[in-house]
């Protein structure tokens, strides 16, 4: 699920609030449309035998290190680590109302606010009328919450809930599960200093309606969250955020799972704290 298709970076939503909505279009397909042939078994296990011998030669030569005795090189200098590397910082140890607090005051504890950020912001507690107050209150900034509170009522009306195939509390109805989750693939730093971050968080989602009759069924996105953040009270907090699609990868050969499965893998396996 999206909060909308092309948020503005005031905070708002370009006035739209919409969700992408999918419905199954012929031969009861849910994804709509054909999908792309089956592989051969023959060509998959080739496919899987070459893909696992790439991968033993890279670990392989990984793991050589500095380590080759034929090495002239003595001046004892080291490569940079990648910025994409995890920086091996713990995650935060406090939550409050089930979102994470206490981010370090540095770029790190930047990146690591705006990810843990980006999995509330696109969920599925952010519907519920019940529950999207205490969201604002604890992610953004105090100056902001009241008009990006009345912003997320407006959009997330009773009749938007409606189309979307939920009740003006943010449920699905009886035997289906609304399912809005986002994980963040990676983090990227785009200004900072001392009082101020802009980060943009690259993720992946499922979204949809798990139930036998749903005409909105699980799928996946690819979007990018661009979150402006500010220091404040000894925290990271949003002052505004936007959102725009991919990048995404070529889709796969993965066999849809049925409304039951999916259901259940939703309520069963919970999420994560994300640190840069």
């Amino acid at each position: 699920m999206s909060l909308g298709d092309d948020r503005d970076a005031s905070g708002g939503y370009g006035g739209t609030g919409q969700t992408r909505t999918r419905l199954p279009e012929g031969g009861g397909d849910v994804y709509g449309g054909a999908r792309r042939g089956g592989r051969s078994s023959s060509r998959s296990l080739v496919t899987v035998v070459g893909v696992v011998v790439l991968l033993i030669a890279a670990i392989a030569f990984a793991n050589r290190g500095g380590d080759d005795s034929s090495s002239t090189d003595t001046s004892g200098n080291k490569p940079e680590s990648s910025t994409t590397a995890a920086s091996g910082t713990k995650p935060v140890q406090s939550k409050a109302g089930g979102i994470a607090t206490g981010f370090a005051h540095d770029m790190q504890g930047a990146q690591s606010a705006a990810a843990n950020y980006a999995t509330v912001l696109v969920s599925a507690d952010i519907l519920k009328p019940a529950q999207r107050t205490g969201i604002v209150q604890q992610v953004f900034v105090a100056d902001k919450q009241a008009e990006l509170l009345d912003k997320l009522n407006k959009a997330y009306s009773k009749d938007f809930l409606s189309k979307i195939g939920l009740d003006e509390n943010g449920n699905a109805a009886t035997g289906s599960t609304y399912v809005s989750r986002t994980v963040p693939i990676g983090t990227k730093t785009t200004a900072y200093s001392d009082t101020t971050a802009a980060i943009e968080v690259w993720c992946t989602g499922l979204y949809g309606t798990a139930g036998e009759k749903s005409t909105n069924p699980v799928t996946s996105d690819w979007f990018t969250m661009a979150l402006e953040l500010r220091w404040v009270d000894g925290d990271w907090k949003v002052e505004s955020f936007s959102q725009k699609d991919g990048p995404a990868p070529v889709p796969g050969d993965d066999k849809a799972s049925s409304a039951d499965d999916m259901s259940k893998a939703v309520e069963e396996y919970g999420g994560f704290t994300y640190a840069r």
